[in-house]
């Protein structure tokens, strides 16, 4: 397998970051179920995406969360959509703001890309309510 150099500052701050965004339980799950061949991409994704990228500045984490709605609805990313809308919510975007980023897709990337959307953000929201 081949290794990389994990900076495990950067990571603590990464892990600290994706926690509060996604979810403590949701980031546990993740990391607990990598092995050997997946744990490099855990450990990338949570040093360069989380710890780096996610804590520039420049950029609210809200605003972050929205460019993510709309990269990753126009990629067709069903699975990482879900969870993407559940962090937009903890970060303060609210229905409307991700109502009007999947109407932005629908014009710029397809109308079958923000149905999925609209639909998958729907599952979310109603999860999210039977949790409360």
């Amino acid at each position: 397998m081949t290794t990389q150099t994990v900076n495990w500052e950067l990571f603590e701050k990464g892990l600290a970051t994706r926690k509060e965004v996604l979810g403590e339980d949701y980031v546990q799950r993740s990391l607990g179920s990598a092995d050997e061949f997946s744990m490099p991409m855990q450990q990338m994704v949570t040093q360069y995406c989380w710890g780096d990228v996610w804590n520039r500045p420049g950029l609210e984490r809200a605003q972050r969360s929205l460019i993510n709605l709309a990269m990753i609805s126009a990629l067709n990313r069903p699975h990482e959509l879900k969870v993407h809308v559940r962090g937009a919510l903890r970060n303060g975007v609210t229905k409307e703001q991700i109502q009007e980023v999947f109407l932005q897709v629908a014009v710029y990337c397809g109308a079958p890309a923000a149905l999925d959307s609209f639909r998958l953000a729907r599952e979310v929201f109603k999860e999210m309510e039977a949790e409360q």
